[in-house]
């Protein structure tokens, strides 16, 4: 029988891998946060022009099959794909899942592998032999780093506040790319509503161009005043103006969308307002917005993320034990490493606990207890304003419904006043004044039409971007934040 000291340290070997495999079984059972409590809404439970029955929900209605115009899809899916501060937000996300990478590799030992050489010479006089002499010492082994056992979760609470940081995140890139979708859609209907009213002005000052001409040569002839000759030349200026504006404010509306797209846009003069058809879409109840809504769910990860640091902070407060060691072979002589009896091992466990420290665990917590406060109130604040987002839309869509009609019957009319003001004018029972101002006021009119119109479009576009459009019906690797696998 063999009875070399390698075997007798195999055991007590054994028994400290065996304590340390228990310890970390073990580590990580506790955690010292609060318990996940969610705010109670701080909205009513209704809105209070809803139609409850009306529509598709807006959550489960993708942005293709809600925007079904061929040329606003293009422009959202380039958006999509080249827009920078989309993309700023995407690297955003990856910050945070590195970071949080980082902090959950805490939770695993750390073990590396080491060899090693020392050689040395010891001088004749220090030594019993009165010779010099050289020695040489080998080593191989794994090492084991200091290793926090996480008895009271605080390793477990960082790394939980580092997966709420990187969901928040995630979430919030999002509602990033809800928001573009909506800002592309309402910049195209601006361009189309200036391509429309430039039409109608381009439209106007032809006519009055005409009416000019005409007049000019009833002025030369004698038939006609030189008056109703300046009020027709009034009149042309106002719709030139009219023109030069919308010219301008087109150029500067293609520039904007040419930003959110992020490439150059091809204009469309023959788009128009009434191509885009908008499906009507079911407001629900307040409480859908919790999961409906990426911004409220970017709050609610903070809110937890928040809680995290709490159960961290209260941890330090307690004793925080760490494990040192190694494993591995050693002998004077290369070839001699793996030889029987050449093992050796180190087993280091360490305890430390804070005794003072000038206050600072308590204002530590103190600051984590202040921080959740403050997410609780954003959250609560997050919700209120996605509530009037809503509200607001709806109320935006019922009233312009109206306005959009009023303005059209206010159209017929004054094209109809028009007509006749200028039977009256031409069988001269009335000035041209009246001919004048029955103009001017059907240019205005048919302005508002498409106004109201684009104004209408606009707050379904709104209420779409208010409910989380899309929120649950694209794939969860695409549109809903994912917790990484453990």
């Amino acid at each position: 029988m063999d009875h070399s000291p390698n075997h007798a340290s195999q055991p007590a070997a054994l028994r400290a891998v065996t304590l340390a495999a228990a310890i970390w079984a073990l580590a990580g059972c506790a955690s010292m946060a609060p318990p996940p409590e969610t705010p109670a809404l701080p909205v009513p439970a209704h809105y209070a022009m809803s139609a409850p029955d009306e529509g598709t929900p807006a959550a489960t209605t993708s942005w293709r099959d809600y925007f079904t115009d061929p040329r606003l899809q293009t422009l959202i899916a380039q958006a999509l794909e080249n827009n920078r501060d989309l993309r700023a937000t995407a690297l955003r996300v990856q910050e945070a899942r590195a970071a949080y990478g980082i902090q959950r590799a805490d939770l695993l030992p750390a073990i590396g592998a080491q060899a090693g050489m020392d050689r040395s010479r010891v001088p004749a006089d220090l030594n019993l032999t009165r010779q010099p002499l050289l020695g040489s010492q080998y080593q191989v082994g794994l090492g084991l780093a200091s290793w926090e056992i996480d008895f009271w979760g605080r390793v477990r609470s960082l790394s939980d506040a580092a997966l709420e940081n990187y969901l928040a995140t995630d979430a919030a890139r999002h509602a990033v790319t809800l928001g573009l979708i909506a800002q592309v859609a309402q910049s195209e209907l601006a361009l189309r509503e200036l391509e429309e009213r430039l039409v109608l002005a381009h439209q106007a000052i032809a006519s009055r161009k005409e009416s000019l001409r005409i007049f000019q040569r009833r002025v030369d002839v004698g038939s006609a005043s030189r008056l109703n000759l300046t009020q027709v030349q009034t009149l042309l200026t106002q719709a030139q103006a009219l023109g030069a504006q919308l010219i301008q404010a087109r150029a500067q509306q293609a520039n904007a969308l040419a930003l959110l797209v992020g490439a150059t846009v091809e204009q469309a003069p023959n788009a128009r307002l009434d191509e885009v058809h908008l499906p009507p879409l079911r407001a629900g109840l307040p409480s859908d917005l919790l999961v409906q809504r990426p911004d409220i769910m970017a709050a609610e990860h903070q809110l937890r993320a928040a809680r995290a640091q709490i159960g961290a902070a209260r941890a330090a407060f307690f004793p925080r034990v760490a494990l040192t060691g190694s494993l591995g072979t050693a002998s004077a002589e290369l070839g001699g490493l793996f030889d029987s009896g050449s093992q050796t091992w180190t087993f280091s466990p360490s305890i430390s606990l804070p005794l003072f420290n000038g206050g600072r665990l308590r204002n530590n917590l103190n600051l984590t207890e202040v921080r959740r406060d403050i997410a609780v109130a954003n959250y609560e604040k997050t919700v209120q304003g996605a509530f009037r987002d809503v509200s607001d839309a709806l109320v935006a869509r019922q009233s312009l419904a109206g306005q959009l009609a009023i303005a059209q019957n206010a159209r017929a009319a004054q094209s109809e006043r028009a007509r006749l003001s200028q039977l009256r004018y031409d069988h001269g029972a009335a000035a041209f004044l009246e001919v004048l101002d029955a103009q001017r006021d059907l240019l205005v009119a048919e302005q508002q039409v498409v106004q109201m119109r684009r104004a209408l479009l606009s707050s379904q576009v709104s209420l779409y971007a208010a409910l989380g459009g899309g929120a649950l019906a694209a794939p969860a690797t695409d549109f809903t934040p994912t917790r990484p696998a453990p």
